[in-house]
């Protein structure tokens, strides 16, 4: 079979996944990168240009595409695939919306009594702003649409929560994401990350996880698009499994069935565990990333023959099972990552890394790796225990040499702390 994958950054994760499915003959990353290619052959397509995404997929005889990255969710990518006769992994645009529109998310679960932060949305941006005058704080402000991970605020301050309002409403930096904010309390407790495959019908909950979103040690710093994850979470007990697939996971995809939105793919539960119980944070309608690096590295079953279960809504049949033990990954990125930061410097990753490294901003030149993002690229690892796995990751990691490299030493030690207590 030939199949395509859609992205450029987690991507890397799936398809060394992918690859370990002797049915798939041929691999096809667009527009993939540099690092990328060391896997899948790169096809120099934007993953938002869908017309070229379909005509490739004609002209190459695709026979499965995987549409990995919001944007092209959001746009319709798996809809126009679909409407060419390419069996797809990923919702349908009416159903991406879940994470498309931030105000769509809450008054859905609101609709479905799903636990969630009480909230208000804006399009005027006076009335934000009065609001945000006096209101309890801290506050969280939210851009309605996609914002490349960077479209939420947390105000300590009002004159933090007007410069939000502003910058998202009136100085457009989100673009037209900003033109509604939802603005919602701000809730406490431990974050966990929960990735699900569901067909719009069964849902199967992956090893859950634990992101770090902070630039810097202590959680510090701005929010990232996430600076390395562990997995499994170990706030997210049995109990609490259990509690989050009743009132949670279940109404999700039962409410989007009811409205007409099935959702079929991977879809993504930012949880906070707050003293009330576990609450929605946010939705994703994609793998999350960097979860997925870890999730991945424990699935014992196979990647491809899930995402074909998912596709023909047979996902009650398909064995999904993961390894036992944890997972790391550390983030190595450019120095001033979210901020500003220079890119261009040759990258040396050791063979024996290699196969652990998830390549997301690099580029390839003359048989060389040179940096060509933020977050550069993501060093895992499996082992027995949480600390093995934490240890090895770093041991990896501090064998990757660029320019201007830069990583947070403390991936995982709260999760060491929680596992303790």
């Amino acid at each position: 079979m030939k199949v395509m994958v859609v992205g450029g950054g987690r991507e890397h994760a799936i398809i060394k996944k992918l690859k370990q499915n002797p049915a798939i003959d041929a691999l096809y990353a667009l527009p993939g990168n540099g690092g990328i290619a060391l896997d899948a052959e790169c096809v120099d397509i934007k993953a938002t240009d869908i017309d070229a995404l379909v005509d490739f997929a004609l002209k190459n005889g695709i026979d499965y595409a995987v549409v990995a990255p919001d944007d092209p969710l959001v746009l319709g990518a798996v809809d126009a695939l679909e409407a060419k006769g390419i069996c797809c992994f990923g919702p349908r645009k009416n159903a991406a919306i879940i994470e498309g529109s931030k105000a769509f998310a809450k008054d859905f679960m609101r609709r479905h009594d799903i636990p969630t932060a009480a909230y208000e949305t804006f399009s005027d941006v006076h009335q934000a702003l009065s609001y945000v005058s006096s209101c309890p704080l801290p506050i969280v402000i939210k851009a309605d649409g996609l914002a490349l991970g960077k479209g939420v605020v947390i105000a300590q301050t009002r004159e933090e929560a007007r410069e939000a309002v502003e910058e998202a409403m009136t100085r457009h930096k989100f673009g037209a994401s900003g033109d509604v904010v939802v603005i919602e309390e701000f809730l406490t407790g431990p974050e966990v990350s929960v990735l699900a495959f569901t067909d719009g019908s069964a849902i199967v909950p992956m090893v859950s996880s634990m992101d770090h979103k902070r630039a810097c040690d202590g959680d510090e710093g701005p929010n990232t698009g996430g600076m390395g994850t562990i997995a499994p979470n170990p706030y997210y007990t049995p109990t609490i499994t259990e509690e989050c697939m009743q009132r949670i996971f279940l109404p999700t995809i039962r409410g989007m069935k009811a409205e007409g939105r099935m959702f079929k793919g991977c879809l993504y539960f930012g949880l906070m565990l707050t003293p009330q119980g576990p609450k929605v944070i946010e939705y994703n309608c994609r793998f999350g990333d960097p979860e997925t690096q870890v999730v991945l590295a424990l699935l014992k079953s196979d990647l491809f023959d899930i995402m074909r279960a998912v596709s023909e809504e047979r996902l009650n049949s398909c064995p999904v099972e993961f390894e036992s033990g944890s997972a790391a990954c550390v983030i190595l990125a450019s120095k001033g990552y979210p901020l500003s930061y220079e890119k261009g410097y040759e990258m040396t990753i050791p063979q024996d890394v290699l196969p652990h490294a998830l390549i997301a901003g690099a580029k390839a030149k003359d048989g060389k790796l040179y940096t060509n993002g933020g977050r550069v690229v993501g060093i895992t690892a499996r082992a027995g225990t949480l600390k093995e796995a934490i240890d090895l990751a770093y041991e990896r990691a501090g064998r990757v040499e660029f320019e201007n490299r830069y990583f947070r030493t403390d991936i995982g030690q709260k999760a060491l702390r929680a596992a303790e207590e």
